[in-house]
Parts: C-alpha cells; sequence; structure tokens
C-alpha cells in the first residue's frame, strides 16, 4: 500500500472589486501579466469576468503558499493555469518553473477548490506528496 501525505495548503481571498476596476478601467497589460491566453478567453468570455478574474487569481496565490515559495526563484503567474476538467471541476495546471519546483519536491498531486460569495473569492489549494 503507497501512503501519500500532504505537502501543502494554501488559501487566498480575494476581492472581486479589485478585479471589477482592472476591468472597467480596461488595465489589459495587468490582466495579460497575471493570466494565461486561456484563462483571459474563458473570464473574457463570462457575464461577471471580473468574479473569474478574481478566483483564478486567488487560486494561483493559494498555490504559491502551499508550495511555500511566494512569487519568485523564477516564478512566473503564467506558470500557473486554472483549467477545468470535462466535469467543470477546477484544476492547477503548471508549466515553466511552477512544475520545476513541483517536480523538485516531488510532488504528486494538487487539489484545487475555488468558491465565490457577495463581493468575495476564495481558493484553497491542497498539494500531496
Amino acid at each position: 500500500m503507497e501512503f501519500k501525505m500532504i505537502f501543502g495548503t494554501g488559501v487566498d481571498i480575494v476581492d472581486i472589486s479589485r478585479f471589477e476596476r482592472f476591468v472597467h478601467d480596461g488595465n489589459v497589460a495587468l490582466l495579460q501579466r497575471i493570466f494565461t491566453p486561456l484563462e483571459l478567453d474563458y473570464c473574457a468570455a463570462k457575464k461577471h469576468s471580473a468574479q473569474h478574474y478574481a478566483l483564478r487569481f486567488a487560486a494561483k496565490e493559494a498555490f504559491l503558499k502551499a508550495l511555500g515559495t511566494g512569487l519568485r526563484d523564477g516564478l512566473s503567474w503564467k506558470d500557473m493555469e486554472v483549467v477545468n476538467n470535462q466535469f467543470g471541476k477546477p484544476e492547477m495546471r503548471l508549466t515553466g518553473r511552477a512544475l520545476q519546483l513541483f517536480a523538485q519536491a516531488e510532488l504528486s498531486k494538487s487539489f484545487l477548490s475555488l468558491s465565490h460569495d457577495g463581493n468575495f473569492a476564495v481558493a484553497m489549494l491542497v498539494l500531496e506528496k
């Protein structure tokens, strides 16, 4: 029997109004710095796009907390991408430096949960070793 253990957990909460301002002001450069083209397309297609941007930003912050590194050592916001599986469940897709650090720590899986209520978006992420 193979035993798995939790390497780290991360949680982040974001005020959706921050992203409402970015969207309203047309701050495309900021959004393009944080989100992948797939995330930008997904969020822009939604009626309440700011809510979806906020959720994805919270997920990226939660991943950094679970990994224990913060955004340094060559990590980029775009190295982390929130995607939905065929059932709509959000998952974290890693590339670049994030994927390297994930592999170096011998991690096997991440578990992501997203939720929003009122003006807040929250993400919880668990990394398994």
